[in-house]
């Protein structure tokens, strides 16, 4: 049977080379390492995020709404998820494990997901909690849905990332339609919520005591968030979606607004116009714009010993650019700035630092593939 057939029977086992890895340059240079990119899984249809299991096994994500585990040289779609809209962006999108997962007596063994929920209106962006159990997901708990169901079906943000005390924080896009949105205090769309590991509200959120901004949120102005991940400081990174041009990387901070649409270095589609002022008093300008029209989707902190000339550097990767980006941080400036990938794997969705330190990739494509940057010797 066709996987893309396939696929849809919702349970399946088909052959996954984990194990022998495809090669695919086996000699690629930069300026602090050397390395060779090899190929684990093909045949996926436009993975969204990679969640790797403490046991070697691992979770991808599709945006049409499967949920695949990959252990060894099979795959097979789980079932259990809740009910989701796949139209334009939509779909199943990020994913999640707790911090604890794999430790302890399992109490905290918890798959985190965002997807696109149907509703009144369109859909939202929401977030969800499941285990996993031998034939898919069990426990499913929804925690969150953001306050308003809207069309059409794009900017929904969603990339999920645990905060060093435990809370999590959570990407929401301004949704396409209306940008002023992203500066309304009550309205979730573009925003950074930060959440409990159970979907509730932490008591030192920073706008709790705001009778006009919604307590989940985080910061505001923040157009369409697909890149998040936590730095050893404990730092939070997100890289963002512009407009035409003007993608931004950004350092969240509590109660921080970005200046969407207000500030934005992007223009506008039709008129090629700019979009509103490069900087305003009261509104943060981002740490580093990319260049040209990047479309940044996932972001990574490289740490482990694989990489040991990377160790402490941010990893993008771009979409329409098709790139993945090193980036040097020293204090709120980039200092060094390289180019690692250009198109060897198409639009590249995710990015991810594995257990074993090597830099895993998703490619969305509609034969979208699983990917791995290895060391040289």
């Amino acid at each position: 049977m066709p996987l893309s057939r396939a696929l849809l029977t919702g349970l399946l086992v088909a052959p996954l080379p984990l194990q022998a890895a495809e090669v695919l340059h086996e000699h690629l240079t930069s300026e602090r390492h050397d390395f060779r990119l090899v190929r684990l899984a093909d045949e996926l249809s436009h993975p969204w995020a990679l969640a790797l299991l403490p046991d070697g096994r691992a979770l991808i994500s599709e945006r049409g709404g499967r949920l695949w585990l990959l252990e060894g040289e099979e795959r097979r779609a789980l079932d259990g998820l809740p009910e989701i809209v796949s139209r334009g962006q939509g779909g199943l999108l990020d994913l999640a494990l707790h911090p604890d997962y794999g430790s302890g007596d399992g109490d905290n063994d918890w798959l985190y997901f965002t997807y696109s929920r149907p509703g009144p209106g369109g859909s939202a962006s929401a977030l969800a909690r499941a285990r996993l159990g031998d034939t898919g997901l069990t426990e499913l708990e929804p925690l969150f849905v953001q306050d308003r169901y809207s069309d059409p079906g794009r900017h929904y943000g969603s990339r999920l990332a645990f905060l060093p005390d435990g809370s999590l924080a959570m990407s929401i896009g301004d949704r396409g339609r209306d940008p002023s949105r992203a500066q309304d205090g009550g309205d979730h769309a573009g925003s950074v919520l930060r959440l409990t590991d159970a979907g509730g509200v932490p008591a030192d959120n920073p706008f709790v005591e705001d009778p006009a901004v919604l307590d989940e949120l985080y910061s505001l102005g923040n157009r369409n968030i697909q890149g998040m991940t936590v730095d050893g400081e404990g730092r939070l990174w997100a890289s963002e979606h512009g407009p035409l041009g003007g993608d931004e990387l950004n350092r969240i901070e509590a109660g921080e607004n970005y200046g969407w649409p207000e500030v934005s270095l992007g223009r506008d589609y039709m008129t090629r116009r700019p979009i509103g002022d490069d900087s305003r008093p009261g509104m943060r300008d981002p740490v580093f714009v990319f260049e040209g029209r990047f479309a940044p989707s996932g972001l990574a902190w490289v740490s482990g010993d694989a990489f040991p000339a990377w160790q402490g550097h941010l990893l993008a990767g771009g979409l329409l650019s098709e790139r993945l980006v090193r980036l040097v941080i020293d204090g709120e400036e980039v200092v060094e700035r390289e180019v690692l990938l250009e198109g060897e794997i198409g639009r590249i969705r995710d990015v991810r630092t594995g257990p074993d330190g090597h830099i895993y990739l998703l490619s969305d494509e509609s034969d979208g593939g699983l990917y791995r940057l290895e060391p040289r010797e």
